[in-house]
């Protein structure tokens, strides 16, 4: 059940509020004035905070933004012997769920709390969530202690902190998008939307319209107006994954969003303005598409403004061992399975190979290797024997 705070000098009151409140099942704390309130605020994390306007050593309007600052999760309900309007607007811009008067809506009280209690436990779920995305996507499980990637991470984390644009340069499969993410997830736009999108898996008509949106009517098959990925990405990140394959006719109203953080939706006259950190990412050679006339050189300057060069896994097999085992952690947890041990000879095994599709094939070997385990144990095996026949894949 949800806890509750009541601030309120009047002792009589605030002990028979407390009374009623504690007979609906609620776990209540008491507080006299402000200052004791905030100490118990810190202590007793409520749910919900019914403060009284008129204090000792305060005014509850002004105590709005204090709790909220301290507990932001916490709803605050105002209580006061004398309602005004003023008060009224400024709680409520201050943060307050609601601003009522003692004796007037005192059956309102109840129905109130239940309300207030639900969302505070909506915003704490929300909270774990995005603790736990953060968690999940932080640079710290980034795989791997080689020099090259750290360098990588290091200077993933300096520019983590600010709004420049990032290209992410590297062989198909080594993490752009785990970096990525990890950025956003590092920045202060980590309470916004990661928007991802791979440039290569799109018509150029359908992926202006999948960046950019469209009006309804706009072209055959419009039915309905359509925000765009950087509309959904505003205060947020957009990934552009693989812009080497992006139509040279779009690379321009990429700049111009680059440069103004605006853009024209198909079938509008009007800009549409957003704030948006674009992280790009490509495994070809930008420049020499420039050179071929496949890439504007205006576009590449802007992108590159910083990049971060993610180094293949045949340039760090040192790293090999930590992403089996990872993997296999992460497997064995999915498939309801049990690893107690990894076999040297499979590690070496895998360590030998050279993995053209880099992180992602190795993961998709350690997958398959689960699969046909048949005990607690992933077992040595030769890497050609692993790739000639499924059925021997890493495990006998």
């Amino acid at each position: 059940m949800a806890k509750i705070l009541i601030i309120d000098d009047e002792e009589q009151l605030r002990r028979l509020m407390a009374r009623i409140i504690g007979l609906e099942g609620y776990e209540v704390a008491e507080a006299p004035d402000c200052a004791s309130g905030l100490k118990m605020l810190r202590r007793y994390d409520p749910d919900v905070v019914l403060c009284d306007v008129k204090l000792p050593d305060g005014n509850g309007v002004e105590m709005v933004a204090r709790i909220k600052e301290a507990a932001p999760a916490a709803e605050v309900i105002l209580l006061t012997a004398y309602g005004n309007i003023p008060d009224g607007v400024q709680a409520i811009k201050n943060g307050a769920f609601d601003y009522i008067t003692k004796g007037d809506d005192n059956n309102k009280i109840l129905p109130l709390l239940s309300r207030a209690a639900e969302k505070a436990e909506m915003q704490r779920r929300l909270t774990r969530i995005e603790n736990k995305l953060s968690e999940e996507h932080s640079f710290d499980r980034i795989v791997g202690d080689s020099e090259v990637l750290r360098r990588a991470v290091d200077l993933a984390r300096k520019v983590a902190v600010t709004d420049t644009s990032v290209l992410l340069t590297g062989e198909t499969g080594t993490g752009k998008e785990v970096f990525a993410q990890a950025i956003h997830h590092a920045s202060r736009r980590a309470k916004g939307a990661f928007v991802a999108i791979n440039c290569s898996a799109f018509s150029r008509e359908l992926l202006e319209s999948e960046l950019f949106g469209h009006r309804a009517g706009s072209f055959t098959g419009a039915a309905k107006d359509k925000k765009g990925l950087f509309e959904e990405a505003d205060k947020g990140t957009l990934f552009l994954d693989e812009i080497g394959e992006m139509p040279v006719e779009l690379q321009a109203k990429l700049l111009r969003v680059l440069e103004s953080g605006e853009f024209i939706k198909i079938g509008e006259t009007r800009p549409t303005r957003v704030d948006v950190r674009l992280i790009a990412a490509t495994n070809r050679d930008l420049e020499k598409e420039i050179a071929a006339g496949n890439f504007r050189e205006d576009l590449y300057f802007r992108l590159s403004v910083f990049r971060i060069h993610l180094p293949s896994l045949r340039e760090r097999p040192g790293d090999i061992a930590g992403y089996i085992r990872v993997f296999a952690a992460q497997f064995a947890d999915k498939m309801g399975r049990r690893i107690d041990s990894i076999d040297a000879g499979y590690i070496a095994a895998l360590e030998r190979h050279t993995w053209h599709g880099n992180v992602r094939e190795l993961r998709n070997a350690v997958e398959r290797s689960m699969i046909m385990a048949e005990a607690a144990r992933l077992l040595g095996i030769g890497i050609a024997t692993l790739y000639r026949k499924l059925d021997g894949y890493g495990v006998k």
